[in-house]
């Protein structure tokens, strides 16, 4: 339900990023599949699998609202989830630098991946050199959007949360 319920914002956030995005001056836009991806996996436990289906699914609503090639966004949140649970092992995010920082990595890894992707299979109609700056945009608004995005996360954490200690410690961001 928890899962569901992150799938349930993201695709809400992506919505209307959708509608309001397309009137702004710049084409660079903050990569929120990303974010909600590597959140799952960050606080994935010891199972991984339902924190990728559901990264997986978020991906795929991503590739529907977005235009994207089939599974390419399903398989970049997938790949994005499992690189954030690993991470969650060795590093603490917690705090406004360290998700900013975290942030702009996630935005930049999920970037680098989409390019290559699109680089194998022959997609880049433009050229890299025309790509590369959209992409350190769309990192640079990751890193913007990463603490906003994550304090919603923390917060449908703490409705599901099953004990007053557990909702202070969803919300606090302590949870692993």
């Amino acid at each position: 339900m928890r899962n569901a319920a992150h799938i349930g914002a993201a695709y809400v956030i992506l919505l209307v990023m959708g509608a309001i995005w397309r009137l702004m001056p710049f084409q660079s836009i903050p990569d929120v599949v990303a974010l909600f991806a590597a959140y799952l996996g960050l606080t994935a436990r010891e199972r991984l699998a339902p924190a990728m289906l559901g990264a997986v699914i978020l991906g795929y609503l991503a590739d529907l609202l977005g235009g994207t090639p089939r599974g390419m966004m399903a398989l970049t949140a997938a790949v994005v989830c499992v690189v954030g649970h690993f991470v969650h092992a060795r590093i603490l995010v917690r705090g406004l630098s360290a998700t900013v920082t975290f942030a702009f990595f996630t935005g930049l890894a999920s970037g680098v991946f989409v390019l290559t992707i699109r680089a194998i299979y022959g997609m880049m109609p433009a050229g890299l050199w025309t790509d590369l700056p959209v992409l350190f945009g769309s990192s640079v608004l990751t890193a913007l959007a990463g603490p906003i995005v994550f304090r919603i996360c923390r917060a449908l954490d703490a409705r599901f949360a099953r004990s007053y200690r557990e909702r202070d410690v969803a919300l606090d961001g302590l949870l692993p």
